[in-house]
C-alpha cells in the first residue's frame, strides 16, 4: 500500500461533528489510495468499527463508519489492511507498528473551543510601553516607594529600559492610547487583543495586583487628584497621599473602569476580541488584602489588611508562619518573594469564591472581555488536587457568564491533565512553537542565554516538536486556539534572536540588541506562524522591528514616528494571506519535506491546500517538494502566494505546474515561500459543514 496516501486528523474533513457532545453520533473518515485497502477498522474506545467505501475522489478512496461519543474521554487509532497482504495502525504519527497511547486520536465529549479563537490573530499589548494617550494620569516621580526604590516617570518615550528596578518605571502607555491605535491595529488584521494585567498595581507589569475590582487609573483615569509624592529619604507609603489619592478614590477607579468598557466596546465594533490576563496565584505586598504598605487603612471605605491586623477579615486570605502583628512579614511568597504574597485558598473559602467573582465579573456586562489568559496557572494552590479542583470551577463559572469565552493558560511542559475539556481550552504554546521555531531558524533559546549550533536548521527536531510534542499535549480544539507567539514579555524579542548574540542587558549594552540583526529570518518565522496550527499572536511592536533582550528588554516601547513600515506592510501582507485562506485556521497540516535547513509543510482540507517552504541555508536551493498527498492534482497549478528572502519580500500571482505530484521550487538564501491550490472559490469547506452540521455525504447530523 501507498503509506503516504494514508491520512486522518480530527478537523471536519475526517471527524464530524470535530468536537462531539456526550453521546453523540460522530462520523469518522479515513484516507487512502484508491482501491489499495481490504478493510480499515477503527477502534474506537474499546469498540471496534469496520469503516466502509463511501467516496472516491481522484486518486483516494475515503472510508468511513459512525459511532457514539459516550460521555468520558476516550481515545481511537485505525488498522488498515491491504489487499497487498500489508497490515498497518495509524495514530497521530501515521503509520506505525504499535500505536502510542499518547499519540492516539483524543475525543473529550462536550469539549469545545471558542470558534471565534481558531486561527485568530491575536495581539499582546504592554500597556505602559504601548502608547500615552492622556499624559494626565502619568506616575509621577517618587509618587511612592517600592521594593527599595521610588516609582519613576519615564519623560523619553524612545529610552531603553532600565537593567534593574524597570518595574517601577512609567513610560506613560494607557488605555487611552490604545483606544487611539484601534484602527491601527485593525489595518494591521489583529482580531484578538491579549492585554498583560490592567488592574491596580504598584509596577509598570503589574503581575503584583493590588485591587483585582477595578482597572489601574494610570491606565485609566484621574478624575480627582490630591496629595504630594514622597519626600526625599521618605519611605512610608502610608503618607504617600498621592498615590492613594489615586488608585483608590472610587471616581478615579469608577471611570477607569468605564474606560475599560468603552475599550472593548470599540474593539468589538472593530470585530476584535478582548482577553484579559488573570494573576490569581498570588497578589502583590500592596493589595488592600494584605496592605503591607499601611496605605489602605488610613483611607475611607477599606478594612485594614492582613499584614497590619490579626482581626483583618482577609487573615486567612494568606498563609502566615507565625509570628505577632503588627507587621508580621512571615507569609508565604511565590519563590519566596515578600511582594509576591502567594493568595492561600484551601484556607479560605472566601477568597475562591471572589476570584471566581472576578473571573465573572469582567466577562460580563458592562465590560464584557471575552476570555482570560491566566498566569503561572498550574502554580495556584498548594496541591495538584486543588490546582485542578479550581480550575474546573473556574471554567464552569466563567462559561456560565459568557458561554464562548476563551481560557488560555500560560504553562510550560505537558499541559494534557489541564487540557481534558473541563479546565483550559488551551496554552501560551512555547513547547510546540515558540521553542522549536528559534531552535530550527536560530539556535537560540528564547531567552537568548543560549547558543546550540547543532539545533539551528535540525528539521526532524522541528518538525517532531511542532506535531509530536504538540500531538502529545493537545487535541485539535486546543491546538487550533493556541498562542503561537514568537516573542513576549518574558523572553527576548525574535528579532534580537536573529543576532544569535548570547546575553542580557546585564551583559550586553542594550543597544547590541538592534545590531546583527537578520530581518529576513524573522520574516522566516512570521511565515510559519501565520501558517501554522493555532493562533498567530504578535508581541506589540515586533511587527514594526522592536528589538531586544530578555526582561526587562523585551519591554521597549513600541516607535511610534520611526517604525519599520517595511516590516508592518510584510505582516500585514501575511496576516491577509492568513485570513484569506480558511485551511490556515482550521486545516490540516502535514509534513511534506524535512532536510538540512529546510522545511516545508502543507495546510489543506477538501477544497483547498496551501504549501509552506522555508529554506533556512545562506544560499539558494532547489528541490522537489510531493503535495499530492494534500489533495493537489498531480498536474495541478500552484499559484505563489508571496515570497521573502535577503533581499525583501514580494507577492505574486506566478504560479508552478506540478509534474506527477511534485513541485520543483528553488528559494533564495533565508527565503520562505507560500503557494496555494484552490479548487473553486466559495465558501471554506469547513465553515459550510460546520454551519450546517451535515455529515461527509451532505446528510443532516442527528
Amino acid at each position: 500500500m501507498n503509506t503516504k496516501a494514508f491520512f486522518h486528523d480530527m478537523t471536519l474533513d475526517y471527524l464530524r461533528p470535530a468536537e462531539p457532545d456526550a453521546n453523540r453520533i460522530t462520523r469518522v473518515r479515513f484516507r487512502c489510495e484508491k482501491d489499495e485497502a481490504q478493510q480499515i477498522d477503527l477502534i474506537w474506545g474499546n469498540e471496534r468499527h469496520t469503516l466502509k467505501i463511501s467516496e472516491t475522489d481522484g486518486e483516494f478512496d475515503y472510508y468511513e463508519a459512525q459511532a457514539e461519543a459516550g460521555t468520558n474521554p476516550f481515545t481511537y487509532y485505525f488498522e488498515i489492511r491491504g489487499k497487498d497482504g500489508s497490515y498497518y495502525k495509524y495514530d497521530k504519527r501515521g503509520c506505525c507498528h504499535e500505536p502510542m497511547e499518547s499519540m492516539k486520536f483524543r475525543i473529550l465529549p462536550g469539549f469545545h473551543t471558542p470558534n471565534w479563537a481558531k486561527g485568530a490573530v491575536m495581539y499582546q499589548i504592554f500597556v505602559d510601553r504601548f502608547c500615552n494617550g492622556d499624559p494626565s494620569n502619568d506616575v509621577v516621580d517618587r509618587e511612592y516607594a517600592y521594593n527599595g526604590g521610588y516609582s519613576g516617570q519615564v519623560k523619553d518615550w524612545d529610552a531603553y529600559p532600565a537593567t534593574s528596578f524597570d518595574f517601577c518605571n512609567f513610560y506613560g502607555g494607557d488605555l487611552q492610547g490604545v483606544l487611539d491605535k484601534l484602527d491601527y491595529l485593525k489595518d494591521l488584521g489583529v482580531e484578538v487583543i491579549y492585554f498583560n494585567p490592567l488592574f491596580v498595581s504598584p509596577s509598570s507589569h503589574k503581575y503584583d495586583i493590588q485591587d483585582y475590582d477595578h482597572i489601574d487609573p494610570h491606565f485609566g483615569k484621574i478624575i480627582e487628584d490630591g496629595g504630594k509624592p514622597l519626600p526625599e529619604g521618605e519611605h512610608d507609603n502610608s503618607r504617600a497621599t498621592k498615590y492613594i489619592s489615586r488608585v483608590a478614590n472610587r471616581k478615579n477607579l469608577y471611570e477607569s473602569d468605564m474606560l475599560f468598557a468603552k475599550v472593548v466596546e470599540e474593539a468589538h465594533k472593530r470585530g476584535m476580541k478582548v482577553i484579559l490576563d488573570g494573576v490569581f496565584n498570588h497578589c502583590g505586598s500592596f493589595n488592600k488584602w494584605l496592605d503591607k504598605e499601611g496605605i489602605y487603612g488610613n483611607y475611607n471605605g477599606y478594612e485594614k489588611g492582613a499584614y497590619v491586623s490579626e482581626d483583618s477579615p482577609y487573615h486567612s486570605y494568606f498563609s502566615f508562619n507565625g509570628g505577632n502583628w503588627p507587621n508580621n512579614n512571615n507569609y508565604d511568597g511565590w519563590w519566596g518573594y515578600d511582594t509576591l504574597p502567594k493568595l492561600n485558598y484551601e484556607g479560605s473559602k472566601e477568597l475562591e469564591e471572589y476570584i471566581l467573582g472576578i473571573g465573572r465579573k469582567w466577562v460580563s456586562h458592562p465590560y464584557n472581555a471575552d476570555g482570560w489568559r491566566l498566569d503561572v496557572a498550574a502554580d495556584l494552590g498548594h496541591s495538584p488536587e486543588y490546582n485542578h479542583y479550581f480550575w474546573r470551577r473556574f471554567r464552569e463559572e466563567v462559561l456560565k457568564a459568557k458561554p464562548d469565552a476563551l481560557i488560555l493558560a500560560e504553562h510550560y511542559g505537558p499541559a494534557k491533565e489541564w487540557l481534558s475539556g473541563d479546565q483550559w481550552d488551551t496554552v501560551m504554546n512555547y513547547d510546540a512553537f515558540m521553542e522549536p521555531v528559534s531552535w530550527f531558524l536560530t539556535g537560540m533559546e528564547k531567552h537568548s542565554d543560549e547558543f546550540q549550533p547543532y539545533r539551528v536548521g535540525n528539521a526532524r527536531q522541528f518538525f517532531d516538536c511542532m506535531l509530536y510534542a504538540g500531538g502529545e499535549n493537545f487535541t485539535t480544539p486546543s491546538l487550533y486556539t493556541a498562542m503561537n507567539e514568537l516573542s513576549n514579555h518574558d523572553h527576548s524579542r525574535f528579532l534580537t534572536r536573529t543576532s544569535q548574540k548570547v546575553g542580557r542587558t546585564e551583559t550586553l549594552m542594550a543597544a547590541s540588541a538592534n545590531t546583527g540583526i537578520k530581518k529576513s529570518v524573522l520574516r522566516e518565522a512570521v511565515v510559519i506562524q501565520m501558517t501554522w496550527p493555532g493562533a498567530p499572536t504578535i508581541y506589540y511592536g515586533d511587527e514594526a522591528g522592536v528589538c531586544g533582550f530578555t526582561d526587562p528588554d523585551n519591554r521597549r516601547t513600541y516607535p511610534w514616528g520611526h517604525e519599520d513600515k517595511d516590516l508592518i506592510n510584510f505582516h500585514r501582507e501575511v496576516i491577509n494571506i492568513h485570513k484569506s485562506c480558511p485551511e490556515l485556521k482550521t486545516g490540516s497540516v502535514r509534513e511534506l519535506l524535512a532536510d538540512n535547513n529546510f522545511i516545508a509543510y502543507g495546510r489543506f482540507n477538501r477544497t483547498a491546500a496551501t504549501v509552506v517552504a522555508v529554506n533556512n541555508n545562506d544560499f539558494m536551493v532547489t528541490k522537489e517538494i510531493e503535495v499530492w498527498p494534500l489533495g493537489i492534482p498531480r498536474d495541478a497549478k500552484v499559484s505563489v502566494m508571496l515570497k521573502t528572502d535577503n533581499s525583501g519580500y514580494y507577492t505574486s500571482n506566478n504560479a508552478f505546474t506540478a509534474v506527477d505530484g511534485t513541485l520543483t521550487l528553488t528559494l533564495s538564501a533565508r527565503g520562505a515561500a507560500i503557494l496555494r491550490y484552490n479548487s473553486f472559490e466559495a465558501v471554506s469547506n469547513d465553515e459550510f459543514w460546520a454551519e450546517n452540521e451535515l455529515d461527509f455525504g451532505g446528510n443532516k447530523l442527528h
